[in-house]
């Protein structure tokens, strides 16, 4: 299942020195993005493309890295139209171009990710 981490990664992200902590809380936002780690997401952009990878890891400004990348991108501006991709391997996604993000997880791993839009 897909869920919207959007606000997860956000969070995550703003707390400060969030790297620096190895025992942080279990219920904390740094935590439930780490059990993120390796999971296959689903990355949209501006232009319209899609990465489809796995999280690597996120910086404090929002930037996502994906390991074993591939890119799919519309061949054509009508809709529906094919899809075109080509693998990419390591990227980096600026959040500034981030437009969506999802990530595959269980329905357990669903509700608690909610939590922290709370």
């Amino acid at each position: 299942m897909d869920i919207d981490v959007e606000k997860a990664m956000e969070v995550s992200a703003a707390q400060p020195g969030s790297s620096d902590k190895s025992n942080s809380n279990s219920s904390g936002p740094v935590s439930r993005v780490r059990k993120l780690l390796f999971r296959k997401m689903l990355v949209g952009i501006k232009d319209g493309r899609f990465f489809l990878g796995t999280f690597h890891c996120i910086d404090k400004q929002g930037n996502i890295i994906l390991q074993d990348a591939v890119e799919y991108r519309s061949t054509r501006r009508t809709s529906p139209s094919p899809m075109e991709q080509r693998c990419l391997g390591l990227i980096l996604i600026p959040a500034s171009c981030r437009t969506t993000c999802h990530v595959d997880c269980s329905i357990e791993e669903q509700l608690s990710l909610f939590k922290l839009q709370e």
